[in-house]
């Protein structure tokens, strides 16, 4: 019973350490590695997934054509940021 016991505590602290990792995602490219902070977006698109993810949520490939299509023209109508040094960090 015991071992039942540790085995579950295991299993919900490395489920918890997944979830939170899954927080933020960052991309590498040319001008600087872009961090995006999944929480965040959450929050401020009210919890609306389909305003990103087609069908089952997943994590989105992004590529230089995509984010600058997709990500820069979201920030612009939603007042985010979109000069290059507000995401890409080097």
């Amino acid at each position: 019973m015991k071992k039942l016991v540790i085995i579950m505590m295991l299993l919900a602290f490395v489920g918890a350490n997944v979830a939170i990792a899954a927080d933020s995602y960052t991309y590498d490219s040319k001008k600087g590695t872009v961090t995006f902070d999944h929480k965040a977006h959450q929050a401020k698109l009210a919890d609306d997934c389909a305003k990103c993810h087609e069908g089952t949520p997943a994590k989105i490939e992004v590529d230089k054509k995509f984010g600058h299509k997709t990500c820069k023209a979201c920030h612009k109508k939603m007042e985010g940021p979109t000069k290059c040094n507000d995401c890409h960090k080097k």
